[in-house]
Order: structure tokens, then C-alpha cells, then sequence
């Protein structure tokens, strides 16, 4: 927390000194770009930039930027000159003083028949579509991604708008990300070029939604491997790179509100409301008392039975949040602020700074999540208040051949549930009224420190130090069960009592914090070689990432001494209240367990050396080692005390093969083989076993887990049309040993969740995408500002199941592979492009959420239809936007369900009855549910 605090006074300094500064007022025109290598896409740095016609000109730096300012408006002709390379003189390049024009240019080496001078003319449109060309052919690996230009003409507001653009990416609830149908365990994520940390506790996943799409400079998401990348994917490596130096100064101001079609306006149940909340703090109200008159631990409070006094002073110190208000919840809302600086030197150095802040905060209801599996029939009313704060900042300063970052990422997100639940349970014989309340506070605070530097004409150095911290606090969490016999529902005098005589799993109250540290390093060194006569890339690197966390829980609760149904049947604001703690009829319990306490450290070292080769002027191979060296340390206790040690320590190597063939200009044939892994996270390995209320049972993690090993191969073939436009097929195939699955084991009498590995498990598929203007229909038409879309995966996959007990099936799909997804889409701009329409569809095929047991079947989740809709105007000189979404149009019902009556969809009028024994059965629910549609409305402005 102190950390936390700190960041937020570093970066309101930094704020203030950078807004102050003024750094410099510019009025007028700029002509700002990128030059690039058209075979390898690897920026140049030193081109030497001129207009034509005067002394006017600089050097590319050592990212390959450059930028011409104090121009005044008209058209120029530029001149790119660098030693090896054509040359191009690009006319038509318009300099408007109320903006910024960007002029991306690719150079090709000279042929060696032909070293004298040679200028290539073009012009600004021409060269911009070369550009774009250049981009989307010359990728090393099978990927695809978004550059800041394409994101500045979307109306796209966070990353997780902006993946949803890119082919073979699905999102769901707008942030996490599913690649070629593999959900978010085998994808991994970077940000500025260091490893993005979990923002949940209990899965690999990140929410995409916390980063403003305005501040990246481009994504890519590798669907193959290089050296150069992390290993630890399957479905795709995603690449956020954030901008660091803007082109202009800026200052933008977005505000928006937002309607759910279930929850605003309705009405919304909630537990104790304070205003730090709004702002994504707690404030301490529902923390653990810290004071002496409270005991410390398990054995402190068994101690304090008998003493009267000491139990009734200990319960008094107990948050007092058992009141549930009642009003109609308010639109959501929506605001962001960004501002950017840049300064430029007499020494010719640059110092650029980006900052952004953002806050959302909504109030949700799901009135109808109905549970009916097992012994349960239940019907929920959840009701979830959210507030989420973040704050970027980033800062650099470039000169000539050298560039250092430093870049910041804060968020932090609170979320307080209230559940009521009512229903039968058969296997107790009762009726049931269940109240949970539930928040959740989590931090994620991310810095690092970049350098980029050109040694010498054909070597590049770069390096970077990171680190991060993850918080995760969950104070008190408070469950009690109302229970009445079944027979007992047509007495009206018969009450529902509460289940407080003896604490449980599902009826006590929850603390639990959670603190993990992350430190990581790399550098890279980049070498231009000459091999056969042809330019070669030869690039090496090492580097480690160090993860430490420490996790603790306690479960507590107040219990009646003497069971009183007088007492029991109180109403849930009557039933702790003060003057009843005070007269002694309640005593403080605890059940913590050994298991609820671990901590656990990781250190991954990996070094690796790449090669990116032209065979011929046709032929591209990269290819390389990277070797990961995994040491993991867990302790804990087993529920008896004996201490448990879990450690592993892996050294694995790992072969990638790119190779890319351009059949013609405008297609490529690629082909690629490549070893990944995935490791488990730290909660899948503690044996912490945690009652989840919703699931209806326990979770727990499993200290014989192993990593798993990923052989992948693929062959795609593509072809560009024109810039912006691309077709392509893709065969691959992936061989999985030892998957990390969740599972469900159920030889108890509750449901106990948990993750195993499968021996083996095979997955392939087809890949088709389709990105096309509709011009081609009628270029005189509206159809050529139109461009639709369509990716479509179809994968085949087969998990044989362990043998460690008889499971209800031997073969089944892996967990969280959909056997299909399709993402569909049409854009239209219209006006200069100030007018934007898009319309989304998405839909996934049937898939395992968990796999089954011995009793239960697997668990599946149905497919849904999901349409999304935006629009969006921009005014006043483009400095004004109002953009309009409409996101789950249909509202296509959630569905988990056990297909018992295996005919492959959730079926509940299908019943089945046994002729011999007269046993039925049907599909039975383990969660079923809708979210709502959402429409937001947000008017943003750049001063």
C-alpha cells in the first residue's frame, strides 16, 4: 500500500512539473514518420531526411523516427537517403499548420549491380500504402496487429476495443483475450516489453480494458514463436507497445455514461456504502481488527472460550456491516483525461512525456443466475458495484542514437457483490435464503526503464528493468444460510433460521490479503551480418524474471453458544446486532487451517540467439534456440501441519523455424515449427482450499502439477489485395504434454474444484480470414469507405483422461478449446473519415469450462450470439468525438450445463429415462445466467 501511495505522489509531481513547463508552443505544421526496411519491416536508423530544395533536415533516431517541425502549410517534396539503400524522393506531402502529417516511407537495399545513386520518386498517397504493404508482409512470424494509425481512425476508446479488431482474437467481458479459441491460460501478454502480470489472483488472465487505446503506439499478437519471445503460449503473444513521445503537444477529455438494459434504473441491493469506495478504496471499515483485544490466530481465539467478557470485547471489534440498502441504480460512468508534452533541443535531443488517468464505476445486476445441478435448485440476485481508477505515465528522452524510457501503469479496482440466494437444497431436505457479501480490492502497479542505442552502423543495443506489485484483498466476506424443512413450506408460522450454532465453510466470514512482487531484466543485441552476399539479422539475449508472493487467509464468524430459534430467527439486520452480542449469547469461532496460508517464489533465466536470414530474393528463414531455465519454490501446510514443500526446476529448450516465401508481391506461403510451454500459477499449485458460494464447492490447488510441453506447427498462405486488406488460410497442429486443466473431483459428498494434467492432449485446426473494401463492387459507391471482415477458426481437439479414477468418459476436447469461433465485421467511414459506423459479431463454439469426474460430467459452456455496434462523429476540426455503443445487442442467456443427455447442446425438455430402472436423466445447470445490454454514450474533446 505504502508503494502504491508513493507511485500516485511520483507521478502527480511529474504532472505537475511537465504541465507547468509549457514545453513549447507550436503553431505550426509537422511532418512526422517512420522509415523502415521493406524485406525485414526492421526500422532505419540515420536516414537521412531533407525537403527538397532547402537546408532543412535530421537523421532518423534510433527507433527510425523522425519529425520536421515549424513547417509552414503547403506541399513539399521530401528526399530519404541512407548508405546501402535507394533512395526516394516522395512529392505531394501536404503540411497543414492545425495538425500533424504522417508519412511513413520504406527504403529497399541497393542491388549490387547498381551502387551508384539512385532516387526512387514517388508520391505521399503512394508511399503511405507501400508502407502499410511493407507492415503486414514482413512480419517473422504468422501475426497480425494494429498500428497507431489505424487506432487513431478507429473510434476504439481501451485495448480490449482495440483486440477485438484483430484477426483470431475474441474478448470477453471487453478484457480478456481468447486466441484461435484457446482461452487466456495459453496466451501470454507484454507491455512495453516486459511481462504483463495477472490482474486476477486465481488465473492467468489480464484486463485489457485498463490501458487508453489513445496511448498505444501498435499491437501485435505472434500466433508463432521466435527466440526473442516468452515461450509460455499456445494461442497467441500479445504485444502492447505504449507511446512515449507524442507527435504534439495534446490535452484530451472524454466523458461518458452508460445503460444496462437489466440493472440501471432498477433496483440494486447492496451491503454498507462508503465514499472512499467511489474512488476504489476501502478505507479500512470492513478490515480484520488489528488491536491487542483481538486474537492473532487460530489458537488465540479457541482461547478466549469461557471468558464471557474477552469473547464479547473481541466480537465488538468486528466490522458491524451487516446492513443491506436498497436504491435504483445510476447510469454507469466513463471519463478519461490525457495530456502529452514534447520538447526539443538546441543539441538536437527530445524529451516527450504521456500521462492519462481514468475512472469507471457501475452498478450491475444479474436478477436471475439460476444453479439447479446436483442436490441444488437455486436462484441468485447478484448485484455488483465496481470502481476502477488508473493512471499511465510515461516519459522518454531521445538524441540521435540513444533513447531511454521510463513508463508507468496503476490501476486499481474495487468490486462488492451482494448475493441473495434462494432455493431447495434435497440432499439437507431444506429451503434455503442465502446472503453473501463479497468485495474485492485489486492493485496493480507496473514500472520499467528502456533503452534503445545504435553502437555502431550495424549493431543495436537494448535493454530494459521492470517491476511490479499485485495486491489482492478481500475483507470480510460474509456468508450466512436462513435453512427450514422442506416438509415445513405450507406453515406459515414455520420461519427460516439461521445456520450460526457452528461455523463452516459456507457460512463464516473471510479475510484474506494477497501481496506479489515481480522483477524482471533483459538486454538484446541486435547484429546486421552479410551472409551469402545478403544483409542477415543475427540478434541474441538473456534475461530473468523474479516473482515472490505471499498469500494469508482467516475464517472466522460468531456463533450462537446455545442454539436460541428465537435468535435464529431473527432477520439478518436484527440477528448480530449489538445489544445481543452484549447480553453473551454469541462466541467468536475460527476454523482457519493449515492450508490457508502459503507463500511462493518463481525465477525464470532465459537466454536465446535467432537468426533472420534471406535465402534468396524470395526466400526469408529466422530460426534459433531459446533455452528457460524455471525454478519454483511453494510452502505450505497440509491440513494435519505437516509442512509442504513444492518445488520445481525445469531447464527446457525450445526450437523455432520461420520460413516465409513470397510468391508475389502482394502473397507470402509461410510455414513455421516451434516448442512453447505453460507453466502453473502459483494458486493452481497451493493446496489453499477455498469454498466458492457461487460454484457450490471447494477450490483448491494441486501441489503435483507439472509444466506443459507444446510442439506446434503451421502453414499459412496469404495475399494483400491492397493496403488494409488481406486473405489468408491456415492449417495448424499442437501436441500438448501434460495440460494443465481445471477439473471437478467428486468422490465427496461437495463438489471439489481443482486443476490436473492430461498425459496428452492433440488440437488442430483451420484458420480462414478475410479482410476486404467493398469497392470493388462499385467504386463510385459508398461501398469503397466500406470494409468487412471475417475470421473463422475450426479446431478438432482429444484429451485422454488420467487414470486415477473412473471418469464418467475416456476421450473428451481440452478444456477451454472451442471446437469453432467466428468473428465477423463491417466498418464504414464516411465524411474525411469523421463519420465511423462498425458493427461486430462473434460467436464460440461449445466448450469445457471444467472437466468431469467419477459423478459429474463435464461442464460446458453454450454458445452465444454476440452483436456489438459503435458509431461515432467527430467535429469541430476533429477535435470533438461523440461516439455511441450498443454492446451484447442480443443478450444470448450464459450458459454452464452438464450435458448428461449427450446430444452435444443444453437441451432440458431432452429427458431420458431408464426402462429397467426408471432413473431420468436431463441437462442440469451449473450457472445460467444474462448480463444485459449495454449502450454508452461519451463525448471526448482535444484542446
Amino acid at each position: 500500500m505504502k508503494l502504491h501511495l508513493q507511485f500516485r505522489k511520483t507521478i502527480l509531481t511529474l504532472f505537475g512539473i511537465f504541465f507547468s513547463i509549457g514545453l513549447f508552443a507550436q503553431g505550426n505544421g509537422k511532418i512526422t514518420g517512420t522509415v523502415s526496411d521493406k524485406k525485414t519491416g526492421e526500422t532505419l536508423i540515420g536516414v537521412t531526411v531533407k525537403i527538397k530544395g532547402t537546408a532543412k533536415g535530421l537523421a532518423t533516431d534510433v527507433d527510425g523516427k523522425y519529425a520536421l517541425t515549424g513547417l509552414s502549410s503547403g506541399k513539399l517534396t521530401l528526399v530519404f537517403q541512407y548508405i546501402g539503400y535507394t533512395g526516394k524522393e516522395i512529392s505531394e506531402v501536404e503540411v497543414n499548420a492545425a495538425r500533424n502529417t504522417v508519412l511513413n516511407v520504406v527504403l529497399e537495399e541497393a542491388s549490387s549491380q547498381n551502387l551508384t545513386e539512385v532516387v526512387i520518386k514517388g508520391s505521399f498517397k503512394k508511399e503511405s500504402v507501400n508502407a502499410l504493404y511493407a507492415q503486414q508482409k514482413n512480419s517473422a512470424v504468422i501475426s497480425d496487429g494494429i498500428s497507431s494509425d489505424m487506432i487513431r481512425r478507429s473510434p476504439d476508446r481501451s485495448t480490449g476495443d482495440v483486440l477485438k479488431r484483430v484477426s483470431g482474437t475474441t474478448i470477453q467481458d471487453n478484457k480478456f483475450v481468447i486466441v484461435r479459441g484457446l482461452s487466456d491460460r495459453y496466451n501470454n501478454a507484454t507491455l512495453d516489453n516486459s511481462s504483463l502480470p495477472s490482474t486476477e489472483p486465481n488465473r492467468k488472465a489480464f484486463s485489457f480494458d485498463i490501458v487508453p487505446a489513445g496511448l498505444i503506439d501498435n499491437i501485435v499478437v505472434s500466433k508463432t514463436a521466435t527466440p526473442d519471445l516468452a515461450a509460455d503460449f499456445a494461442g497467441g503473444s500479445i504485444k502492447i507497445i505504449t507511446k512515449d513521445i507524442p507527435d504534439n503537444n495534446f490535452f484530451d477529455v472524454s466523458i461518458g455514461g452508460g445503460y444496462n438494459s437489466q440493472s440501471t434504473f432498477k433496483d440494486f441491493y447492496y451491503g454498507p456504502r462508503y465514499t472512499q469506495n467511489y474512488f476504489g478504496f476501502d478505507g479500512g471499515e470492513r478490515q480484520l481488527p488489528v488491536s491487542k483485544n483481538f486474537p492473532k490466530n487460530t489458537d488465540a481465539t479457541n482461547a478466549l472460550r469461557g471468558n464471557s467478557a474477552a469473547q464479547i470485547t473481541a466480537i465488538n471489534k468486528l466490522p458491524k456491516v451487516w446492513k443491506i440498502g436498497e436504491h435504483n441504480a445510476p447510469l454507469s460512468q466513463n471519463h478519461q483525461l490525457s495530456f502529452g508534452r514534447v520538447k526539443e533541443f538546441e543539441n538536437g535531443g527530445k524529451l516527450g512525456a504521456i500521462v492519462s488517468l481514468s475512472y469507471r464505476n457501475s452498478e450491475t445486476t444479474r436478477p436471475e443466475v439460476q444453479r439447479q445441478y446436483y442436490t441444488y435448485d437455486y436462484n441468485d440476485r447478484v448485484n455488483t458495484f465496481s470502481t476502477n481508477i488508473g493512471g499511465m505515465a510515461n516519459f522518454a528522452y531521445v538524441k540521435g542514437k540513444n533513447k531511454i524510457s521510463f513508463k508507468n501503469l496503476y490501476n486499481r479496482i474495487l468490486e462488492d457483490k451482494f448475493t441473495y440466494r434462494t432455493g431447495t437444497d434435497v440432499g439437507r431436505s431444506s429451503d434455503l435464503e442465502y446472503y453473501a457479501f463479497d468485495m474485492i480490492q485489486k492493485g496493480i502497479f507496473k514500472t520499467s526503464l528502456d533503452g534503445d542505442h545504435q553502437l555502431a552502423e550495424r549493431n543495436k543495443l537494448s535493454w530494459t528493468l521492470s517491476y511490479a506489485n499485485i495486491t489482492n484483498n478481500q475483507p470480510d466476506q460474509r456468508k450466512i444460510g436462513y435453512l427450514r424443512n422442506v416438509g415445513l413450506r405450507d406453515d406459515p408460522s414455520a420461519p427460516f433460521l439461521a445456520a450460526n450454532t457452528a461455523l463452516t465453510k459456507e457460512n463464516n466470514r473471510f479475510f484474506s490479503d494477497l501481496n506479489e512482487s515481480l522483477y524482471g531484466g533483459a538486454v538484446n543485441d541486435q547484429q546486421i551480418v552479410s551472409l551469402w552476399g545478403k544483409n542477415a539479422t543475427l540478434k541474441g539475449g538473456l534475461g530473468a524474471n523474479y516473482r515472490k508472493r505471499d498469500f494469508a487467509a482467516r475464517l472466522l464468524g460468531i456463533t450462537l453458544i446455545n442454539a436460541n430459534q428465537e435468535i435464529q430467527a431473527l432477520p439478518l439486520s436484527q440477528l448480530y446486532s449489538t445489544s445481543l452480542i452484549n447480553s453473551g449469547v454469541y462466541e467468536l469461532s475460527e476454523i482457519t487451517g493449515n492450508t490457508d496460508k502459503y507463500d511462493a517464489n518463481s525465477l525464470t533465466s532465459f537466454a536465446y540467439v535467432m537468426l533472420d536470414q534471406s535465402i534468396t530474393d524470395k526466400l526469408r528463414v529466422v530460426y534459433g534456440l531459446r533455452a528457460e531455465k524455471f525454478n519454483l519454490n511453494l510452502n505450505s501446510r497440509a491440513v494435519t501441519g505437516e509442512a509442504i514443500k513444492v518445488k520445481q526446476d525445469y531447464l527446457d529448450i525450445l526450437p523455432s523455424l520461420n520460413l516465409t516465401y513470397a510468391l508475389t508481391e502482394k502473397s507470402n506461403l509461410r510455414g513455421s515449427y516451434y516448442r512453447t510451454l505453460a507453466r502453473p500459477e502459483f494458486r493452481e499449485l497451493a493446496p489453499f482450499d477455498y469454498y466458492d458460494y457461487e460454484l457450490l464447492g471447494n477450490v483448491a490447488g494441486n501441489t503435483n502439477l507439472k509444466r506443459t510441453l507444446i510442439d506446434n506447427a503451421d502453414i499459412r498462405y496469404e495475399i494483400y489485395p491492397a493496403a488494409g486488406q488481406i486473405m489468408s488460410v491456415s492449417g495448424f497442429y499442437k501436441h500438448f504434454k501434460n495440460a494443465i486443466e481445471p477439473s471437478i473431483y467428486d468422490q465427496n459428498s461437495t463438489p471439489a474444484f481443482s486443476y490436473f494434467n492430461t498425459p496428452s492432449a492433440v488440437n488442430y485446426g483451420v484458420e480462414l480470414e478475410l479482410r476486404h473494401s467493398l469497392g470493388f463492387i462499385n467504386e463510385e459507391s459508398a461501398l469503397k469507405n466500406m470494409v468487412f471482415y471475417v475470421n473463422s477458426t475450426l479446431v478438432k481437439s482429444k484429451v485422454t483422461n488420467p487414470t486415477d479414477q473412473p471418469y464418467l468418459v475416456k476421450d473428451r476436447p481440452m478444456v477451454g478449446q472451442s471446437p469453432y469461433s467466428i468473428n465477423a465485421g463491417l466498418q464504414y467511414n464516411a465524411l474525411d473519415n469523421n463519420l465511423n459506423f462498425s458493427l461486430l459479431y462473434n460467436r464460440i463454439g461449445r466448450r469445457i469450462a471444467n472437466a468431469g469426474g467419477q459423478r459429474f460430467g463435464d461442464v460446458y459452456e453454450a454458445p452465444r450470439n454476440v452483436i456489438d455496434f459503435q458509431t461515432s462523429y467527430s467535429f469541430y476540426k476533429k477535435k470533438a468525438q461523440i461516439k455511441f455503443n450498443v454492446n451484447d445487442v442480443l443478450n444470448n442467456k450464459a450458459v454452464f450445463y452438464f450435458d448428461y443427455n449427450q446430444d452435444k447442446k443444453y437441451s432440458p425438455s431432452n429427458v431420458i429415462t431408464n426402462p429397467t430402472t426408471g432413473a431420468v436423466t436431463k441437462d442440469e445447470i451449473l450457472a445460467m445466467f444474462k448480463t444485459g445490454t449495454n449502450i454508452s454514450l461519451s463525448v471526448s474533446y482535444s484542446f
